[in-house]
C-alpha cells in the first residue's frame, strides 16, 4: 500500500508542475496533495507543521493567481474597467475549451474592458492588455516555482526514507 501511495503522490506532484501552466489544474495545490499523500504512508512520519505551512503557501498562491493579472493590468495604465475585464476574461478563459483560454481571456478581457471605458484610445487598451499578459506570465512563473519546490521536497523526503520503502 505504501508503494501505491508513493507512486500516487509522485503523480500528483508531477501534475502540479504541469498544472502551473494549464488553467484546469491548480498547480501548487495539486503538488501539495502529492506531499500529503506521501505523508499518508506508514514510513514517512506525519509532519503537520510542514503540511500546514506548505498548504498555506499553496492556498495563498492559488488565490494570488486570480489577482496578479489584474494587478498587471493596473500597473500598465489600465482602469478599473480593464481590471474587471481581466478578471472576467480569466474566468471565461478558464471555462473555455481553448488551450490557452486563460491567457487569451485575460488579454481580451482587459482590452474589451478598456475599450468600454474609452472607445477611442486603443493604444491604452492594448497597453493594459499587455499588462494582463505580463501578469499572467508572472503568475505562471510563481506557480511553477512553488510546484517545483514541492517536487524537490517530495524527492528529499522520499530519499530520506527510501531504505524503508524497499
Amino acid at each position: 500500500m505504501d508503494i501505491f501511495l508513493l507512486l500516487l503522490g509522485f503523480v500528483f506532484v508531477c501534475l502540479g508542475i504541469i498544472g502551473s501552466f494549464l488553467p484546469v489544474l491548480p498547480g501548487p495545490l495539486t503538488s501539495w496533495v502529492g506531499l500529503f499523500i506521501l505523508h499518508l504512508t506508514k514510513i514517512i512520519p506525519m509532519d503537520w507543521t510542514f503540511l500546514g505551512i506548505t498548504l498555506g503557501i499553496a492556498i495563498f498562491i492559488w488565490v494570488l493567481d486570480y489577482f496578479i493579472p489584474a494587478i498587471g493590468t493596473k500597473r500598465f495604465g489600465g482602469t478599473k474597467y480593464g481590471v474587471y475585464g481581466t478578471t472576467i476574461g480569466l474566468i471565461l478563459g478558464l471555462l473555455s475549451p481553448i488551450p490557452f483560454g486563460m491567457l487569451l481571456g485575460a488579454f481580451l478581457g482587459a482590452f474589451i474592458g478598456e475599450l468600454l471605458f474609452d472607445r477611442k484610445d486603443t493604444n491604452r487598451a492594448l497597453k493594459a492588455s499587455f499588462g494582463a499578459f505580463v501578469g499572467f506570465l508572472t503568475s505562471a512563473t510563481i506557480k511553477f516555482a512553488i510546484a517545483t519546490i514541492y517536487f524537490v521536497l517530495f524527492i528529499i523526503q522520499f530519499c530520506e526514507f527510501k531504505g524503508t520503502f524497499f
